[in-house]
């Protein structure tokens, strides 16, 4: 408990800054500064909210196959099209799960189905059948559409070769 005669003391301190219209712990430099901290957490939480997801229409006839990949490959792979980020970013960052970056990596659904069934292709890490049936089919076409949109497009040249 604070003697009176202390109380007293403290009182007559803060007053004068009440009357001024700064709080007892801010002082006229620190109010500003104080509001733009706070605005810049909220502009920070708000700019992060919706970023990622599923853009995949409800109605599309892949946006099942979309959520199954988020649920359940997204830990491992990249994909902007769902919001997955597993894929390393960097060589030196890049860990034994890190899966494919399907952005860059166009797959087509055979591919998938082996993948998903054997476990990948080396089958060391991915687990085997993580997804089994119409499910894996789903997640197959929906690869097979929305893998590789990120490709480096490069062109070709047409070789006939001989047959001296």
């Amino acid at each position: 408990m604070i003697r009176p005669a202390l109380h007293a003391g403290l009182r007559t301190m803060i007053r004068p800054a009440l009357r001024a219209g700064l709080g007892p712990i801010y002082s006229r430099r620190m109010k500003p500064a104080a509001t733009t901290m706070v605005l810049l957490c909220c502009a920070a939480v708000l700019g992060a909210c919706g970023s990622q997801g599923i853009s995949v229409a409800k109605t599309s006839p892949y946006y099942r196959g979309a959520v199954i990949f988020r649920d359940h490959c997204s830990g491992c792979h990249t994909l902007a099209t769902v919001g997955a980020e597993g894929s390393a970013t960097s060589i030196k960052d890049r860990l034994r799960t890190n899966g494919p970056n399907f952005d860059f990596r166009k797959e087509n659904v055979e591919q998938v189905l082996y993948a998903i069934h054997n476990g990948g292709f080396s089958g060391a890490i991915m687990p085997e059948n993580i997804v089994l049936g119409t499910e894996a089919h789903e997640v197959a076409s929906f690869l097979a559409q929305y893998s590789g949109l990120q490709a480096q497009k490069v062109p070709t040249t047409n070789i006939t070769l001989s047959t001296k």
